[in-house]
């Protein structure tokens, strides 16, 4: 699914500098893996993220997204290879406050391929329902918990049905049982067969990966499997004081 060869990044300053942030990265993620990208703040993590969303070009090195090579395409094919493969998770949730959950949800589809109303809403719907999120859908973000929202938020990534979920700090502004669900929600989507990339520095959150990566100072310091990684789900549900 993902395939970066030597993927270096490097922004100028006001100064005119080079500041040097990824330092040739060389990573392989297959489909329907679930992989953690961990690192202090200022490693590259964000970068390489945007990089891989195809949100940012790199300044040298291949990457190749489902076999296409992003580096060959414009930006408005590069636009429609998002809009087709990539579903984004924020950390700061990006909800439109004035709508309710399932018209957030809905938003890609309006903007996406063209599609009854009737159709785009019942999508949104049953995306919102699959998360939980059923008796939520008239509520405003503001009239739900953080966990709540974060969960939109992956049911809006969800809806147009991508290949690729990238998730950058997507518990970072919870609480510890929030962050639970958010996890267990994204463990279920990897155990449905999507391909996941979770940014965090948290190795809490990262334990829930069966695969995590670690950068430093823009390059990748350890690429280790996790086999067997705890359930979020059994986590969540286990009394207070217990942990997985």
């Amino acid at each position: 699914m993902i395939d970066l060869q030597e993927i270096r990044k490097t922004y100028v300053s006001d100064r005119g500098t080079e500041v040097p942030v990824l330092g040739g990265v060389t990573l392989h993620v297959a489909r329907g893996e679930l992989v953690a990208i961990m690192g202090a703040s200022g490693c590259g993590k964000s970068t390489l993220m945007n990089l891989i969303g195809t949100l940012d070009r790199p300044s040298s090195g291949t990457y190749l997204l489902a076999g296409e090579d992003t580096g060959r395409m414009s930006d408005e094919e590069l636009s429609h290879l998002r809009n087709r493969r990539i579903g984004f998770v924020f950390q700061s949730f990006n909800l439109l406050p004035l709508l309710s959950a399932l018209e957030n949800v809905e938003l890609p589809l309006v903007y996406g391929e063209r599609t009854q109303a009737s159709a785009r809403r019942a999508r949104a719907r049953q995306v919102l329902s699959d998360l939980g999120l059923e008796d939520s859908t008239r509520h405003r973000p503001g009239e739900l918990s953080g966990g709540q929202q974060q969960r939109v938020a992956i049911a809006r990534a969800l809806v147009t049905n991508p290949d690729l979920i990238l998730a950058d700090e997507p518990t970072g502004n919870l609480d510890s049982r929030a962050s639970l669900e958010v996890m267990a929600a994204l463990q279920t989507l990897w155990q449905r067969g999507k391909t996941l990339l979770v940014v965090t520095h948290e190795p809490d959150i990262a334990r829930f990966a069966p695969r995590v990566v670690v950068l430093r100072d823009g390059v990748v310091v350890s690429d280790q499997a996790n086999p067997g990684p705890p359930s979020a789900a059994e986590a969540l549900a286990a009394p207070k004081g217990q942990a997985a």
